[in-house]
């Protein structure tokens, strides 16, 4: 009997491993410096636990944004909790490792992308969500603006 080495779930269990680390290290020291991630997540995951009203903004995946308000962040060992304020209002949320899409951190041009075949085949960039929970004001869900991560590099 034949098999072959998974070297795919092998890079993605190391690399959901690393932002576990990471966040682990965020949530007993706070964020150093300039640090601070976008992480985008898959919100039809079935361990995924948000508010309704954002389920219903973002049907499918949302990007949240660590950086200079958020509270609570519980690092377990399949994922993480943490409230964040959106337009005023902090709403706590938890989000599974192998939920995470992207896993970015601009200041130091850090950043993970976790691919698979049915997202190769099904992925339309013109429909991901993105929240910017730096607004304080409520806005309609929008088309999200694909960047490319040369624009945070830093010349």
């Amino acid at each position: 009997m034949s098999r072959d080495i998974d070297y795919g779930n092998l890079m993605h269990t190391a690399m959901r491993g690393l932002i576990k680390t990471v966040l682990t290290d965020v949530s007993e020291s706070g964020l150093p410096g300039a640090h601070h991630f976008f992480i985008t997540f898959n919100t039809t995951h079935p361990d995924a636990q948000m508010a309704d009203w954002l389920i219903d903004r973002y049907p499918t995946e949302m990007t949240i944004v660590l950086q200079h308000w958020f509270e609570n962040l519980d690092v377990g060992d399949d994922g993480f909790a943490v409230t964040l304020n959106f337009g005023d209002a902090p709403e706590p949320l938890y989000v599974p490792y192998d939920a995470i899409k992207t896993f970015v951190d601009p200041s130091v041009e850090f950043g993970l992308r976790f691919e698979n075949a049915d997202d190769e085949d099904d992925q339309d960039p013109d429909e991901d969500e993105v929240a910017d929970l730096d607004e304080r004001e409520e806005t309609e869900p929008h088309d999200a603006e694909v960047v490319s991560l040369d624009s945070f590099r830093k010349p």
